[in-house]
């Protein structure tokens, strides 16, 4: 798992897996994998699912060469409101990006240390 600083401010985590180290080869999948751990988790709370990739391709955005798929995850860890500007922070989303022999995972970091690693077991626990 690689962090970096996207856009000068926001710490994403990011890893790269080839579709052969994978028990799932789609992007589909893998939300559907995440889906299964957030259901599972005693606080987590599923929202929803997003296909930004049809939505950009309807709209006409450009896209990277070789994208097959991006979906995002959408949910919240949320047990607490200790401050209004924890709204903000809130909720989480992993992004999911399939290529033809990868996917590309990519999560902003989160303000809970503890939350922010389970993020990473679960994505961690992908690879086969």
């Amino acid at each position: 798992m690689k962090k970096s600083i996207f856009m000068d401010k926001y710490p994403v985590y990011s890893v790269e897996f080839a579709k052969s180290e994978m028990g799932v080869a789609t992007a589909k999948e893998v939300i559907e994998y995440f889906k299964d751990k957030i259901q599972n988790h005693p606080i987590a709370q599923f929202i929803a699912v997003f296909d930004h990739y049809t939505h950009t391709k309807n709209l006409g955005g450009p896209m990277m060469d070789g994208l097959l798929d991006a979906q995002n995850i959408i949910f919240c860890f949320g047990q607490a409101i200790p401050d209004t500007k924890m709204l903000a922070a809130r909720p989480r989303s992993i992004g999911v990006c399939e290529f033809e022999d990868k996917i590309v995972i990519d999560f902003l970091e989160a303000p809970k240390e503890e939350l922010h690693k389970v993020m990473e077991e679960w994505t961690k626990g992908l690879k086969s």
